[in-house]
């Protein structure tokens, strides 16, 4: 699978995360991964869960996604400052916007290489609360 065309969503049947590739038949969303015997592979996700791959890993190799929370520690001064940001789509890109700020900085190479998925807002939006 081309990781820009990933999604991933919570199972309706059981709560559990997958990712694969996005369906939808009228209001209802699907995610396909995979066949067996020319059947696909998918399940129904909760519509509110989806969120679309940003084809970027952090620095550990995982895909980032839309409504991740990065974490870095990246003041050489201060190692001990963390900063905490989600990753959301804004007018014509992938950014990341952090906690009671108005700006939002392009998702990016840095990001990728200085931090890391920690969580989502779907299912941790506490860890913005730093």
């Amino acid at each position: 699978m081309e990781n820009r065309f990933l999604s991933r969503g919570k199972r309706i049947d059981n709560g559990e995360w997958i990712q694969g590739y996005l369906y939808g038949i009228w209001e209802r969303r699907y995610i396909l991964w995979g066949m067996i015997n020319d059947i696909p592979n998918m399940a129904e996700v909760d519509p509110e869960t989806v969120c679309q791959c940003t084809a970027m890993p952090d620095k550990n190799g995982k895909l980032i996604f839309e409504n991740d929370i990065l974490s870095g520690h990246i003041d050489v001064g201060f190692p001990e400052d963390e900063t905490r940001k989600r990753v959301v789509w804004h007018e014509n890109g992938w950014c990341t916007n952090e906690l009671r700020c108005d700006d939002y900085e392009e998702l990016d190479d840095f990001d990728s290489e200085n931090f890391e998925v920690i969580g989502n807002m779907i299912d941790n939006p506490e860890l913005l609360k730093v």
